[in-house]
């Protein structure tokens, strides 16, 4: 199993260590509860070095993105980061995953943890035709995410760069408590705003103990995968393995705005034709009616017990209190206030189509 750099400090403090992905994970802290309002009305510091790490570079950088991704990669400067997918050739999905531009030649993309080998070996397929120089930079690397309505004024007291110049999705590379070369971005999974920095292992302790301390004033805490999870949830923001796979395509998903048909790319024509002929299921957000909660693989049925879907993700939301989750349903169910009935432990418990994100 693998750790991250930061593995003996979450020990030491008391985190709830599971496997995830190949490594041993903080899964929470002080509790899923305290940490999620945490990270939506302070801040908090999350773990997420697990994640995987590629830098695509050379003259064809560009093509071989703008060709195995959907979104559009020539809207991209220098110091933007975009959004998007890796479509399988099959309309399903191989990973979303999120780009950076550096510059015109060199390009930093962040996957998920459990697709590394799957996404380097998918790329690289396309790579064979295009050439552009790829390096796997995910073990050398550690990412932190300080996220919440404090985060700025946290991460502010350790930088000289001005980070409230830095919009949503843009990123620079800077120097935070010392450490020279860091990746800062405006980016997070949260919803609650904040940043991810990315920078070597051999620096992880000494940022994470930098940031605890600038955010003590603010009531900053660690927090696991579970909270992060639910504040995902929450934002109705995609977990892949649950509400994206290998068998849901883009525009199914909610995810038609990063899919960009202005361009060539893996899938086009048959995600076009789907565009065309219009989706038969759709991810939707949906509120349970009493109190229930919905859980992954739950399935979903109309009013007259027929099957009509799957949960994909579920929860208590720590913030509305009620059971909340994400669904693929049928086409006469993607209505918002369309009413809809989840199985749970052989009872069919109502809900409500809603609007997203929760809240």
């Amino acid at each position: 199993m693998n750790k991250t750099a930061l593995y003996d400090k979450h020990v030491s403090l008391g985190a709830k260590m599971v496997p995830f992905a190949g490594f041993e994970m903080p899964v929470q802290y002080s509790g899923v509860t305290q940490e999620h309002i945490a990270v939506r009305e302070k801040v908090g510091i999350f773990d997420v070095s697990h994640m995987g790490q590629f830098f695509i570079e050379g003259v064809a950088a560009k093509d071989l993105l703008q060709f195995v991704t959907t979104n559009n990669v020539d809207t991209l400067e220098n110091g933007k980061a975009q959004y998007t997918c890796l479509p399988n050739g099959n309309g399903g999905i191989v990973d979303d995953l999120i780009v950076y531009k550096m510059n015109d030649e060199k390009y930093f993309v962040v996957v998920n943890a459990s697709n590394i080998e799957k996404d380097w070996n998918h790329i690289s397929k396309y790579n064979e035709k295009f050439g552009a120089k790829m390096t796997n930079s995910s073990d050398e690397m550690s990412l932190l995410a300080i996220q919440g309505p404090k985060a700025v004024e946290t991460l502010q007291k350790l930088t000289e760069t001005n980070l409230s110049e830095i919009p949503y999705y843009h990123f620079t590379v800077g120097k935070i408590a010392g450490i020279d070369d860091v990746i800062i971005s405006n980016t997070g999974y949260t919803g609650s705003g904040g940043f991810e920095i990315y920078f070597k292992n051999e620096d992880a302790e000494k940022l994470w103990d930098s940031i605890i301390e600038a955010g003590e004033e603010f009531g900053i805490i660690p927090c696991g995968l579970a909270s992060r999870d639910t504040l995902r949830l929450e934002k109705g923001f995609c977990l892949y393995g649950n509400d994206i796979d290998d068998t849901t395509s883009p525009l199914e998903a909610g995810l038609g705005w990063i899919t960009k048909f202005d361009k060539d790319f893996v899938d086009k024509e048959r995600f076009a034709q789907q565009k065309a002929d219009g989706i038969t299921r759709k991810l939707v957000g949906f509120e349970m009616q009493e109190r229930a909660i919905p859980r992954h693989d739950y399935l979903v049925v109309d009013v007259a017990g027929n099957e009509i879907g799957k949960v994909t993700s579920g929860t208590m939301s720590p913030l509305k209190n009620v059971g909340i989750g994400l669904a693929y349903v049928a086409k006469d169910h993607f209505k918002i206030d369309s009413e809809i009935y989840i199985q749970i432990r052989n009872k069919n418990v109502l809900a409500k189509v809603v609007k997203l994100p929760f809240v």
